[in-house]
């Protein structure tokens, strides 16, 4: 039996279409898809083209137009090595007569200058006594006096300046309290004896507060040869001990 649907189909619906039924129709696509196409432009470009305002630049624009190599001017040679050097030598300054003075008054005569009043020849009259012939007015007689020479200083005693040899020794006196109190003992000295020989400076190096005193006073009066060095009289600092000792 046949289907209700199956009767009521015509043959021509169940034909397959023609070739030339099937170009048609992809044509009439085609055509219907640039009709969109024109329209949908047409609407997104004639607004733009109504609206007569330009767009804000954000800026100042600056042309630069350059000019071909081939028109612009020929640059002028350089100038001869001779005009360089010319221009930087400077010119001399032109001298005016104005430059130089004349004096106004022109001497007659020269005149020596006055110099130093070097006393009458042959010495003045009434003259200082001990004064030389021809002598300077206001001199001192006799000259002035030597300077004196520059201290030696002193050389300590050693291997290059030996010890003086002592001439005159005085005896200490025992001080009458360490006496009593049966004390003893030794001080050392450090002395300096001068040109002469003599002692000058003395000062205790280690000693007994009691014997310290008495130890000076006696070294003080002591005499020694004089040192020479290369024939010169110097001073020198030598050590001194000093004993205390009774009975």
């Amino acid at each position: 039996m046949t289907s209700p649907d199956a009767r009521q189909l015509s043959p021509l619906s169940l034909r397959e279409p023609a070739p030339g039924e099937r170009s048609k129709s992809a044509l009439t696509a085609s055509v219907s898809v640039a009709a969109h196409v024109v329209v949908l432009g047409a609407l997104l470009v004639l607004p733009l083209l109504s609206d007569d305002r330009l767009p804000e630049q954000a800026g100042e624009v600056r042309a630069f137009f350059a000019t071909p190599l081939e028109l612009q001017p020929p640059l002028p040679p350089p100038p001869p090595a001779a005009a360089r050097v010319a221009s930087r030598v400077a010119a001399p300054r032109p001298v005016t007569r104005d430059a130089f003075t004349v004096p106004v008054e022109v001497p007659e005569q020269i005149v020596p200058e006055a110099g130093i009043d070097l006393g009458v020849e042959g010495g003045a009259s009434g003259g200082v006594e001990g004064g030389v012939p021809g002598g300077v007015v206001g001199g001192v007689v006799g000259g002035l006096p030597e300077a004196p020479p520059p201290p030696v200083q002193p050389l300590r005693v050693g291997d290059v300046v030996k010890e003086p040899r002592k001439l005159r020794g005085v005896q200490p006196v025992y001080p009458p309290l360490a006496l009593s109190g049966r004390l003893q003992g030794v001080v050392i000295l450090e002395c300096m004896v001068d040109t002469r020989g003599r002692v000058q400076e003395a000062k205790v190096l280690r000693g007994v507060p009691l014997l310290d005193q008495a130890a000076l006073d006696a070294v003080r009066q002591w005499v020694y040869s004089i040192t020479l060095v290369d024939g010169v009289p110097v001073p020198v600092i030598m050590t001194v001990t000093v004993s205390f000792r009774l009975g």
